[in-house]
């Protein structure tokens, strides 16, 4: 261990230290105080030695957001264990593959998710230990209280700043997620750019209601954290108790995608609250909803580009100083445009948005060659389109054709992805699937389906898909057609020319 390392775990005593009655975490009629807080991780670190799990482990987490969800960070930090937590709206079969990935010595559950993994300690005996959270436990599960009630007194892990934190799932591109692994250098430098940029400081207090398994609410978290502000976590988003919470907590910073913010502003009209503590709101909107938010109360909307493999945001701003745009590149990263040969494109020129930088990830886990490949040239390759203005600012403009992803409500979907399931169906002969505006979701999925035309329904399309992959998956808009337009070359469905044809109407 150097005197020149600081990693998640440092963070966390650092808080304790500073920090040691101050809330840090308020979950219902919960708080747990920085002190209290670094106890719990080290009490936890102490139970999970004491089952063999250390250094260079996996454990799969698969839970809605929870006190113990952080400390279990905070422990696998302290011991160097590779936490990897998974998306609990995905379907049993799409966990399974994640699970079989991952290889974890431990997989998490809760009540919410344990009818997709109830069976598992029985049929994937690989995973050696299968815990629940909280102090009951369904059978073949062990109460996840009984690792804080369990534990030894062990020492830290050897553990560098360069090593694996998290893993965080990206889209299925390659039918299993991929896991972006961060290194504790690059959360202590996203903890840090966070701060710098929006003020964070001990006064704050943030709202942790989007999934912990999202590198928005894990990073957030840990940058109001870092800063010796609160996280009042609740286990998902319903915006009539956010407004309540905002109020109560005096909450300063709350996340969004669509339709997180609508919702909020539209509980707040209803209960007459101007949400008058919050000063932040920072992510992605559309223009109508982001105005009405600086209209009706005194929060600036953030946003910028960022991904899993950023570590969060690489460039940032407040929406107004420049509409439309994504931001300036932040102190800690450097970004490029560029065209298919890595060539630099001249301003205004559109091409893909390259980054280097502490802030970008390890690699993928368990991925060597497709982590190469998007680190080719000494850059990483994010397979979004952008371009830079005079001012240097940049402008998000789309996702490369072969990377092209949907996010209906902040999650990714991958076209190739919904189309291989649909597909499956009975007459099907071909199928495109793309992105189209929504003024809830940020966008939808829409499908055009070559097939009979009496053969389906639009809803048994929606259904079929809803039943294979996880249901946020589903197209929100089905249509048919008898011969979809296709390349001569190769007879493959001729994707611009779909668009062309039925383009972005619901």
């Amino acid at each position: 261990m150097s005197v020149q390392d600081f990693t998640v775990y440092d963070m966390i005593a650092r808080g304790a230290a500073l920090h040691g009655a101050a809330p840090a975490i308020i979950q219902g009629g919960y708080t747990l105080s920085f002190g209290e807080f670094k106890a719990r991780v080290d009490a936890l670190a102490g139970g999970l030695g004491a089952l063999g799990i250390g250094k260079g482990d996996r454990i799969a987490i698969l839970a809605q957001n929870d006190a113990a969800y952080l400390a279990l960070y905070g422990a696998c930090a302290r011991q160097g264990i590779l936490a990897y937590p998974i998306n609990w709206r995905l379907t049993g079969e799409e966990v399974a593959r994640l699970l079989e990935r991952a290889a974890p010595k431990m997989m998490v559950a809760d009540a919410s998710t344990l009818p997709v993994v109830a069976s598992w300690p029985e049929s994937k005996r690989q995973v050696p230990h299968w815990y629940q959270l909280g102090s009951t436990a369904g059978a073949g599960f062990t109460p996840f209280d009984s690792l804080f009630a369990s534990s030894k007194d062990i020492a830290s892990a050897e553990v560098s700043p360069a090593d694996p934190f998290a893993a965080i799932s990206t889209a299925a591109v390659d039918v299993v997620p991929r896991g972006a692994v961060l290194t504790h250098d690059n959360v202590i430098m996203a903890n840090l750019t966070a701060m710098a940029a929006m003020g964070i400081s001990a006064a704050d207090r943030y709202l942790l209601a989007l999934p912990l398994f999202h590198i928005t609410a894990l990073g957030l978290s840990l940058a109001h954290l870092h800063a010796g502000g609160a996280c009042v976590l609740v286990p998902r988003f319903d915006a009539e108790e956010a407004v309540r919470l905002i109020d109560r907590h005096g909450i300063t910073h709350v996340s969004d995608f669509p339709p997180v913010l609508l919702s909020l502003l539209d509980a707040a009209a209803k209960r007459g609250s101007r949400l008058e503590s919050l000063r932040h709101v920072s992510g992605l909107d559309a223009p109508q909803t982001i105005a009405r938010l600086h209209a009706e109360t005194g929060a600036q909307f953030w946003t910028g580009f960022g991904q899993s493999e950023t570590s969060g945001f690489v460039s940032l701003q407040r929406v107004s100083e420049r509409p439309g745009a994504a931001g300036r590149p932040v102190p800690l990263s450097q970004v490029a445009i560029v065209d298919d040969y890595d060539r630099t494109v001249p301003t205004g020129t559109a091409g893909e948005i390259v980054v280097r930088g502490p802030l970008v990830f390890q690699g993928y886990f368990d991925q060597p060659d497709v982590t190469a490949y998007t680190f080719r040239n000494g850059w990483h390759h994010t397979g979004d389109v952008g371009r830079f203005d005079a001012d240097g600012f940049l402008h998000y403009v789309k996702r490369k054709p072969e990377k092209e992803l949907i996010k209906p409500g902040g999650e990714n979907v991958y076209p190739a992805e919904v189309e291989t399931v649909i597909m499956q169906m009975d007459e099907v002969r071909g199928v495109c699937v793309y992105g189209i505006p929504d003024a809830r979701w940020g966008e939808a999925i829409k499908a055009v389906v070559e097939a009979p035309r009496s053969r389906y329904s639009a809803e048994q399309v929606t259904e079929f898909v809803g039943s294979r992959i996880a249901r946020f998956k589903r197209p929100h808009v089905v249509v048919f057609t008898e011969a979809l337009p296709r390349a001569a070359e190769d007879s493959a469905v001729d994707r611009e020319a779909v668009k062309a044809q039925w383009g972005d109407a619901r």
